[in-house]
């Protein structure tokens, strides 16, 4: 979960890709995702540097799965989404996801080849094969309302929240920002903050919680078009959260 595994990413595999496009009806099993990158060489041995890889929360959900003795999606159901009423967040297992804002990718798209990624209601692949390394669509305020829950210690185990953070490990992602268990802990002028980015063609997420003011603020944006933005979603994030809590130098 720190992503120092040395798993290389499955999902922007060019053999990947290609196959994602030209296969849009598909639904992908893990293991047809790991045999993108078997033969591919580690970017260096395990414990022995850091890469963000998708790979690893696939190989986390077949941990889930065996140690839950249940499908990943119905151990979620169960243990997260009914019981913290979470309404609005559903699994991306499906092409027609009702009530989804239609996504932008931009020119020269891989995934699916075209800029919007759906038409009549359908998209242009299928998302279901993100399954454990994202694999959930939600409303902004559902994703804010999960960073209090997670981070307050209200989802799990309040020592849990100390261990996602304790573990954490140089990243690179920014100055200073280290990666935990599933979390970027990185330095703001509002302190230390918690979160997580989150990239799908034609969609971008940034979300944050920051301990010292309880404050969590969530970005969603149809776009992954960069040219599109203008600003980084991170620092959309920033700027609202500075709208609440006022200006640093004020404080």
């Amino acid at each position: 979960m720190t992503h120092t595994s040395g798993l290389v990413r499955y999902e922007f595999q060019d053999a990947f890709t290609a196959d994602l496009t030209r296969q849009p009806l598909k639904v992908w099993k893990p293991a047809e995702l790991l045999s993108y990158i078997l033969d591919k060489k580690p970017p260096f041995a395990p414990g022995q540097g850091w890469e963000y890889s998708d790979t690893n929360y696939i190989v986390l959900g077949l941990i889930i799965e065996k140690a839950g003795k249940a499908s990943y999606y119905k151990l979620l159901r169960k243990r997260v989404l009914r019981p913290l009423k979470l309404a609005d967040t559903v699994p991306s297992d499906s092409r027609r996801i009702p009530g989804l804002s239609q996504g932008y990718a931009g020119p020269g798209n891989p995934f699916g080849g075209t800029d919007a990624m759906i038409k009549d209601g359908v998209f242009a692949v299928n998302p279901q094969f993100e399954w454990t390394g994202g694999g959930l669509a939600c409303t902004t305020l559902d994703l804010a309302r999960w960073a209090k829950l997670l981070y307050e210690g209200k989802a799990f185990r309040p020592s849990l929240v100390k261990t996602m953070i304790d573990e954490a490990v140089p990243a690179r992602l920014g100055r200073d920002t280290k990666y935990g268990l599933g979390v970027i802990v990185r330095p703001t002028d509002y302190g230390i903050a918690w979160g997580h980015s989150g990239f799908f063609p034609g969609y971008l997420t940034e979300m944050l919680y920051f301990p010292e003011h309880k404050l969590a603020v969530a970005v969603q944006l149809n776009t992954s078009y960069p040219k599109d933005i203008g600003k980084s979603p991170l620092r959309i994030l920033l700027e609202l959260a500075a709208a609440v809590l006022g200006s640093p130098q004020a404080k």
